[in-house]
């Protein structure tokens, strides 16, 4: 797959995948890729010239292997350009060689659903559970959240990388990197470890019901 255009998503922490899923499935998403683990690695330039511009360069290795370059133009809006590779370790070599370093490796499970015309990731990382909504427009985008019972207002504004900086400083983890294994023996995080306020999400009672 190759892509380019323009990415208009949101994030959110939650306390359980579970309850999004039967929520999608109440409100008629479909499942289109099944829960698999991907491997992350995020490159930067040795001064860090790309995140200091807001850019992000990724190689991502899942069903299969893409890499992705996105810039951000607002905290939801995202240019992107998505382009498949056929060998991960060819493509890191590759990038190395034109003078990008890995700054940053990250695991997570993800399994993708579509609502209508969004977008529905649920993430599973080592340090929390995460749903990202991504749809053509910001008003579709607004209403996929309302329907889903997502407070618009806790949306969760870092990447992952953020997030886990924030995590190593505060928490003074060992590692540096955002694997599984890493945060084995770690003791369990909680939403509060973040720092960011209450932006955990709760559903309602009615929970499966649209």
């Amino acid at each position: 797959m190759n892509y380019s255009g323009k990415e208009i998503e949101a994030k959110f922490l939650v306390q359980s995948l579970d309850e999004v899923r039967q929520r999608l499935q109440a409100l008629g998403g479909q499942l289109i890729i099944p829960r698999h683990l991907e491997i992350n690695q995020r490159f930067d330039t040795h001064d860090n010239r790309l995140r200091a511009n807001d850019e992000v360069l990724r190689l991502r290795q899942g069903p299969q292997v893409t890499l992705t370059y996105k810039r951000s133009t607002s905290a939801e809006r995202r240019i992107e350009f998505e382009l498949a590779v056929d060998d991960f370790h060819v493509a890191q070599s590759l990038l190395e060689a034109l003078g990008y370093d890995i700054i940053f490796t990250y695991e997570k499970y993800r399994e993708v659903f579509t609502l209508d015309q969004a977008k529905v990731m649920l993430d599973e990382l080592p340090f929390g559970f995460f749903i990202e909504v991504e749809c053509p427009s910001l008003e579709v985008l607004r209403q996929k959240v309302d329907l889903m019972e997502l407070n618009w207002d806790k949306r969760v504004k870092h990447s992952y990388l953020d997030l886990f900086e924030i995590l190593h400083q505060r928490l003074n983890l060992p590692f540096s990197n955002a694997d599984f294994g890493s945060f084995q023996e770690w003791p369990s995080i909680q939403p509060s470890d973040f720092g960011l306020g209450d932006v955990l999400q709760t559903f309602s009672d009615n929970k499966g019901e649209p």
